[in-house]
Formats: C-alpha cells, structure tokens, sequence
C-alpha cells in the first residue's frame, strides 16, 4: 500500500462513507487520513467509523491517520415570523435581545458577548455572507446595522463577525464533550475551528496534553493577523477556505492560502487545503477544470495534502473523487516545474541540530541520488523537519510508536512503518533501514538510501546522525 505520490489526500467521512465496504474502497483508492467531522453525527457513527478504519491497520498493515474535527463556536440568529424574512438592502436592521421572532426589521440575537465587543463601521455577515449588515450603532443591548447586501433569511442563521476578535473559546461545551470522547477513541489529531489567537491553542494543549497533536483551522481574518505566532503554536495547520472564503473578501483567499502554506513551511507545519476542492463531484462524476486546476495549484505551493469534505461525507462519488484527487497529485509530481517550485520555496534550517542534519540529509540523496531518505523517530519530528525541506526522495519513516506511525501518515512525503525497537547500534540501525527499505517497495540491490538517526537511539530530540547505506 506504498503511495506512489508525496503529497497526501484526506476524506471526510460521513453517511455516503461510513460502511466497511466504502471505506476500503476510499483508503485503497489514496486516502492516508480521515477526518472525522463531529459537527455531524453521532457519537455510535464515529465510534463504528472509527473501528472500520482501524480495521483497516490490520488487513493491509498500514498506520491510517484519523482527524477528529470540533465544530466550534457558532454564533446564529434567533427566529423569524413565518420563519423567514427577506432583507433589502438600504434598510435598517436591528439584532437585539428581545427573543420574540423577528421581521425584515428586528431579529433576536442570542450572544451577548457580540454586544460586548462590536461597534459602528464594522460589518457582520448571515448565512455564509450571503447577507451583510454594516453596523452604526451598538448600545449594548441594540446593535443597529444598515443592510448592504439583501436577500431572505431564516431562522438561526449563522453569524460571521469578520471585523473583531469575540471574547469566546475555540471550544464550547459541545466540544469538550466531544473531545473526551473522541480522545478516548485514540484520534490522532484535533482540529480546532475558528482559532482566533495563541491562547486558543495553548488552552486546548492544557486539555488534550499529548494524547493527540493539534491542527489549527485557519478561517477568522483574526488568525491571519497573527499568523506566525499562530502557526508555530500548533502541530499543524488547516486552510479552512469556507469560512475564511465569508469572512475575508473572496479576492483574498488565494493569497492566504499562499501566506499560511508559506508560514507553516517556514515552522515545520504540515498543512492542509480543504474546503470545494472538487465540490462538483457531489453530484456529478466529473469535477470541473477549475477544481482540478485548484487541486494543482495547492500541490505546486507545496501543500502536505488536500482535503475533500462533502465530496466524500455525503456525495454521490466518494470513491472517483479520491481517484480523480490521487491522479491530479501524481501529474503535477510528474511535472518538472513541480521540482523547480519546491527547491524556489526552500526554508532556511532553523539553529537546532536536527535542521542541520535533515538538511544535510536532503542535499545528500539528491547528490548520491538515493533511492530513500530512512529516519528514526520516536516523537515524529525528525520525521517532520525531515518533510519540511522536501527532499527529492520518499521519507521512510520507522518509528517504535504506532501513535507516532499513525500521526505522520498524512504528512508530505513520508511513508511511515512501525519498527526500532531492538535497534541497539549503528549496524542495527543500517541493517534494518536497509531490509525496510526493501521490503516496503524502495529499494534493491545496488541502491544508496540515506538515514538519519539520534545517538543514543531511543531518546526523542537527538538527531545527531546521518549515515548512507548501500543495499547489499
């Protein structure tokens, strides 16, 4: 089950995808994780979903990566007469506190931190920015807004505050519950929606400890403020473009994009782009060349990998759509220009001995023209800054962890395998880098492979080593 690509594909389960039969098909046809969306479902769906992919370790013996995305804050309007109005634009429109159902003038708003912190010139936006407001007034109880873009609305609506940092957590009460639950499943990673600032990520750290690593959705113009610190808070990054598409001006969202893949390059980040990547193939069995065009250009900018959400939650080609991803990843490989494009993006090695060694690591399979990078990882972040630099061979990833195995499955370029353990010395080390390489498809004989290692073997944080082998 070697992939025969670098950049990685993630599917989104849900009811078009949650029996053994689909989910097979979907990681037979390049899925390296799945994401777990728990603003849909049941906590049984999940569970169920989640012994099938596990199910899937052990019948093709290969570390699946499962990601456990929380819904987050989301702040909606309350009720409508009739259940609905329509705005128009140039009128006024008032969002107070009074929960009586609303009309085309007033409608119950059911925050009050958003009284708390909005004010006259900043913008909100209902319905996933189909409708937006401008506010003139906030009296703390009356927040007047003046309609900019009409149209009809209906009851509780979504709320999207673009202009102002809400005093609210990452995480309401539904997401803790679901947290707990999902960490005690085993997921390997929790996305965190809507991320405003560090402390988002800081107080998620002090619940989850290291029982699973951190994906930060970036989707709130807040976020992008600071997105540096942002980034190199968390474990990985996620551009969200749903959200970040309504809150930002669409024009905008291609440079973001840009800017978060850059930043997280920059700290070692694996990155994902989600959000109508092939949205077309919903219904149809085609996507548009737009979306394969996108696909591309995500895998050119040096994304890890690239998501599907409705795609393969609840469409109608789940299955062609990992396909149609997969086929569109390993053309743009196959492109010269792709090489060209990584080497121009190359990131400086950050002061640590690791960076010395996985960039050493790079330039030397390129020279010697190995045929495999081999590292020893017991937290995964050799593995990780070995990804960072993109090295012109696949990343060989051995690991006594199988959480570690599972947590790297979806990152750029490493094919991740369980073993180590009984390594004592350097011959043990060459000896089984040598026959993994092998086995797993990399290697025969005559070939160089790389390896970087840390002296003494088995402590996390010493990366000290980079040895090269020749497949005897």
């Amino acid at each position: 089950m070697r992939r025969n690509r670098k950049a990685k594909i993630v599917a989104t389960l849900g009811p078009a995808s949650g029996d053994l039969e689909t989910i097979s098909a979907l990681f037979e046809a390049g899925v390296d994780m799945f994401r777990f969306n728990f603003s849909h479902g049941s906590h049984e769906d999940h569970r169920a979903r989640h012994e099938i992919v596990r199910s899937l370790e052990t019948k093709y013996g290969r570390p699946v990566a499962i990601l456990c995305d929380l819904q987050g804050p989301k702040i909606r309007l309350g009720t409508f007469n009739g259940d609905s109005a329509v705005l128009t634009e140039g009128s006024q429109f008032v969002l107070d506190r009074d929960q009586t159902p609303g009309d085309a003038t007033r409608v119950y708003l059911p925050h009050p931190e958003l009284f708390a912190v909005v004010k006259a010139g900043q913008n909100l936006l209902f319905d996933d920015g189909k409708i937006r407001v401008s506010i003139e007034s906030n009296s703390g109880d009356r927040i007047v807004t003046r309609v900019t873009t009409g149209g009809k609305i209906s009851n509780r609506k979504g709320v999207n505050v673009p202009d102002a940092i809400l005093p609210i957590p990452a995480m309401t009460p539904k997401d803790l519950v679901d947290l707990e639950f999902a960490l005690s499943l085993g997921v390997d990673w929790v996305a965190l929606s809507f991320v405003q600032q560090v402390s988002d990520i800081e107080d998620a750290r002090k619940i989850i400890g290291d029982r699973a690593l951190i994906q930060s959705k970036i989707e709130k113009p807040a976020a992008m403020l600071d997105i540096d610190a942002i980034c190199k808070a968390s474990d990985s990054v996620m551009v969200a473009r749903g959200d970040l598409g309504v809150e930002l001006p669409i024009s905008q969202v291609p440079r973001a994009q840009k800017e978060i893949i850059r930043v997280s390059r920059k700290y070692g980040r694996p990155t994902i782009v989600a959000t109508h990547m092939l949205e077309s193939m919903t219904e149809s069995p085609m996507p548009t060349r737009a979306e394969a065009s996108d696909v591309a250009n995500a895998i050119y900018e040096g994304a890890d990998a690239v998501m599907l959400s409705a795609e393969s939650a609840s469409g109608k080609n789940p299955v062609r759509a990992v396909q149609m991803m997969d086929s569109i990843i390993k053309e743009v490989e196959n492109d010269p220009v792709y090489r060209t494009l990584l080497d121009a993006q190359q990131v400086a090695p950050r002061p640590t001995p690791e960076d010395a060694i996985c960039n050493a690591l790079r330039d030397t399979t390129a020279a010697i023209k190995a045929v495999a990078t081999v590292t020893y990882t017991k937290s995964g972040s050799t593995s990780m800054s070995a990804a960072r630099v993109r090295p012109t061979t696949s990343i060989l990833s051995i690991t006594p962890e199988l959480k570690t195995a599972r947590r790297l499955a979806w990152v750029w370029g490493i094919h991740s395998i369980v073993g180590g353990q009984d390594v004592k010395s350097v011959d043990d080390m060459v000896s089984e880098a040598v026959a993994a390489a092998v086995h797993e498809g990399f290697a025969t004989k005559g070939d160089y492979i790389a390896i970087s290692a840390g002296l003494p073997f088995g402590e996390s944080g010493t990366t000290n080593l980079l040895h090269i082998a020749t497949v005897k």
